[in-house]
């Protein structure tokens, strides 16, 4: 096997971390947005995700082959300890190991930045997820029926999360 490595992105990461999301989208398997990304949205997207709500890359022979980062959950003061987490594997990767290496990097990047807990939001059908996260040690939240429309059609949304205390 390959050697996995993972770091900050920076933004000369930004193409290739666009590529990947946009497969993300176009395959219809991670998440709820239908257009893709171009450029101009991934710089603002990166320029947000500074400081505590980093984002890190996986690398594999100088490749990039996913990154992960952590959003703002909620605005609320009273949630500022908690993350979201985001996880795309670029599609000649996956299955590979390189989500577990992304998903240890993100949880010590969230420590380290006093975030208290990880939530994150997966299809129901997407096994593959799921299988990661609860071998990383996260819990099932929920279901949420019918949370939004992709090309039409209602989708599920399960809820999970992870407390680091």
């Amino acid at each position: 096997m390959k050697i996995v490595t993972t770091r900050l992105a920076a933004d000369t990461d930004l193409d290739v971390i666009r590529i990947i999301y946009n497969q993300g989208i176009e395959d219809r398997n991670a998440t709820l947005e239908t257009e893709t990304k171009d450029h101009a949205y991934m710089q603002e997207w990166f320029a947000n995700h500074q400081g505590r709500y980093g984002v890190i890359v996986a690398e594999i022979e100088g490749m990039i082959a996913g990154w992960a980062s952590l959003n703002q959950y909620s605005p609320r003061a009273a949630y500022d300890g908690v993350a979201s987490l985001s996880i795309y594997i670029h599609r000649d990767f996956r299955g590979k190991g390189v989500g577990n290496h992304l998903l240890q990097a993100i949880e010590q990047l969230a420590v380290e930045n006093d975030f208290y807990k990880i939530v994150l939001f997966t299809f129901p059908q997407n096994e593959m997820a799921q299988s990661l996260y609860r071998k990383n040690g996260y819990r099932e939240v929920g279901i949420f029926h019918n949370q939004g429309k992709l090309d039409g059609t209602f989708i599920d949304i399960m809820a999970m999360e992870k407390c680091f205390v």
